[in-house]
């Protein structure tokens, strides 16, 4: 095998792993995102009429 068929081929293996790699870290920025809206739709069912009236008479 050629060196320079060795450095495409370490190269192209490298940049992918970089590109696996930004995936799962956009993928696990997402879930997380999606785990904390859930946590705050969950909170609001416990008392979903919190904030709903205002008595403005004293």
């Amino acid at each position: 095998m050629e060196l320079g068929s060795i450095s495409n081929t370490l190269n192209t293996r490298n940049v992918s792993s970089q590109f696996d790699a930004a995936i799962l870290r956009k993928s696990m920025d997402s879930m997380e995102e999606m785990g904390d809206s859930m946590i705050k739709m969950m909170e609001r069912s416990v008392y979903p009429n919190l904030g709903q009236n205002i008595d403005t008479t004293v």
